[in-house]
């Protein structure tokens, strides 16, 4: 259809074709990455736990000096409306705020979203270290902004080693995160999962897992936790908004867990797909 090709996206209050989209690159926000940021995925134009993505960008607002001029309420609407414009059944969204001189500048632009195969989540991922530390000590690893060039370049690391992704270690030596996504990973019948003190963002599909465990009676422990702690678990997986939950299955070269010991991993999979086909 002709309103796919143009790539509708939101700028500044108007709907426009990506063409059309421009913004200055002389302002506070693309000079020094004075921004925030949101990814979602909305699959038959739903959206999980979509309220608790706008608050989060919200209150990030405030602690960042940007305006944030629109209620949760018309944020949706816009997003469900510009979804429902470019007319993708699966769509990777993206809302981005940054600093414009006196102003906020606002974009959500919307693509269509590929998913990673069945067999890509039977094959799971595989990871390094990163040689770069998470800060667990700055306020803002705590908050999606656009100054990530720390995470790009840990990514970009790890694929020129032929990892999927790349964990970090925070200056105290402890599991952090990953680059794109937070890290859980299992031993007998319970979960574990860094602490929001060890400079981890509190990710929404990280909730989602939280919720999800206290639903099944399955707990949660959060903490400060080793790399030792995480090579000899009976399984592991990693969580983002888009993807949902994903196997993790190496670290380095070191295989974690393997068979049945990986069933809630399994479990989860399965729980956070029926979230995202059925909403919230």
């Amino acid at each position: 259809m002709q309103h796919k090709m143009k790539e509708i996206v939101f700028l500044n209050g108007r709907f426009l074709p990506l063409k059309e989209a421009k913004i200055s690159a002389l302002t506070p926000g693309v000079l020094y990455g004075w921004g925030l940021f949101e990814s979602m995925r909305s699959y038959d134009n739903r959206i999980v736990y979509f309220g608790q993505h706008l608050k989060r960008i919200k209150d990030s607002s405030k602690l960042t000096d940007l305006k944030f001029s629109y209620s949760i309420a018309e944020l949706e609407e816009i997003i469900r409306k510009l979804v429902k414009i470019n007319g993708f059944k699966d769509s990777y969204v993206r809302l981005s705020l940054w600093k414009a001189d006196l102003r906020t500048d606002i974009l959500i632009f919307v693509k269509e979203y590929k998913p990673y195969t069945p067999n890509g989540y039977k094959k799971g991922f595989r990871a390094c270290i990163s040689r770069h530390r998470q800060n667990e000590f700055s306020h803002l690893a705590h908050h999606k902004t656009t100054s990530c060039l720390l995470y790009q370049l840990a990514y970009l690391e790890a694929k020129h080693k032929g990892f999927d992704e790349a964990l970090f270690l925070n200056n105290r030596g402890f599991i952090s995160e990953a680059t794109r996504s937070n890290i859980f990973f299992v031993k007998g019948n319970d979960i574990f999962t860094p602490a929001l003190e060890c400079g981890c963002l509190n990710g929404i599909t990280r909730k989602a897992i939280f919720d999800l465990a206290k639903n099944s009676h399955v707990k949660i422990y959060e903490g400060n936790f080793t790399l030792r702690d995480l090579y000899t678990a009976d399984g592991a997986f990693l969580t983002n908004s888009l993807m949902g939950v994903m196997p993790l299955v190496y670290i380095e070269k070191n295989k974690i867990g393997e068979g049945k010991r990986r069933r809630l991993t399994g479990y989860f999979i399965k729980k956070y797909n029926l979230l995202l086909k059925n909403g919230i």
